[in-house]
Formats: structure tokens, sequence, C-alpha cells
């Protein structure tokens, strides 16, 4: 009894692409989160740099507070 209903759970393949789908769609998520994590802490440090730099940039318009 046992041995033939996972016989036919094993054999059928109705919803396999439902899966497919959902591995592939899991494995795209996750390489994109371990892509963009070092960039997102990276963007900190190069925006702080940049707004130091426009801050003591002197336009010849009175003085920069």
């Amino acid at each position: 009894m046992m041995n033939a209903a996972k016989h036919f759970l094993l054999s059928d393949e109705s919803g396999a692409v439902t899966v497919d789908w959902v591995v592939l769609t899991a494995a795209i998520v996750g390489m994109a989160i371990l892509v963009l994590t070092p960039i997102a802490y990276g963007t900190g440090s190069v925006s702080q740099g940049t707004a130091d730099y426009i801050t003591s940039v002197n336009v010849g318009y009175g003085s920069n507070p």
C-alpha cells in the first residue's frame, strides 16, 4: 500500500514546472541579495565623501557654513 502511494507521488509530474519556477526565482533573489548588499553598504561612505567635498568647495559667493 505504502509503496504504491510513494510510486504514484514520485511518478506524477503535474506541477513540476511550478516547482522549477519557485526554485529558479528563489535562486535569482538570493543572488541579487548577495550582490546588492555590499553595494548598498559601500554607497554610504562614498556619498558621505562626496557631501564633504561639496561642502568644502568655495564657490566665491559668501562663506560656506
